[in-house]
């Protein structure tokens, strides 16, 4: 891929391509290592991206390099997460914490449908799991989220 067009993605992408990596990872380091990973890979040729599948494709990347990160490390404890929390509006961080506190296949979803609004179909692709276990998964971490928030 010309060098152009991984910039301009980079321009559009990029705070997307962290924020997931941020909600797989809970390090901004490491979640800034994979948006260089990311589209370094771009750089480097050898993968195609259909015009009008951007976000989707950078997505679906982040999130592979992301498991694979999880996996090879075994990393499984929480970091904190003090220094991204610096850019979310104050009223905001309670429910940041809570989210990032949740375990992975729900912070996964949380993440895709709210933060980055993604549809059902679409996380269920991207996870290569079945659009009813995405709601389910989206029913229970907002259970997780009301007992520990004490809210809606």
């Amino acid at each position: 891929m010309e060098q152009e067009t991984v910039l301009e993605l980079f321009d559009r992408y990029a705070d997307m391509v962290y924020r997931i990596a941020l909600s797989y990872l809970r390090s901004p380091q490491e979640a800034e290592d994979i948006v260089q990973t990311v589209f370094l890979k771009l750089l480097e040729g050898g993968m195609i991206v259909y015009p009008g599948k951007e976000r989707a494709f950078l997505t679906k990347v982040t999130i592979n390099h992301c498991k694979n990160l999880l996996t090879a490390a075994k990393k499984h404890e929480a970091i904190p997460l003090d220094e991204a929390v610096l850019l979310i509006q104050p009223e905001d961080r309670d429910i940041f914490y809570a989210v990032m506190e949740l375990p992975e296949k729900y912070r996964a979803v949380v993440s895709l449908h709210y933060f980055e609004g993604y549809s059902f179909r679409e996380i269920s692709e991207f996870l290569h799991i079945g659009i009813s276990a995405v709601s389910m998964r989206l029913h229970r971490a907002k259970n997780i989220l009301k007992k520990q928030l004490g809210r809606d």
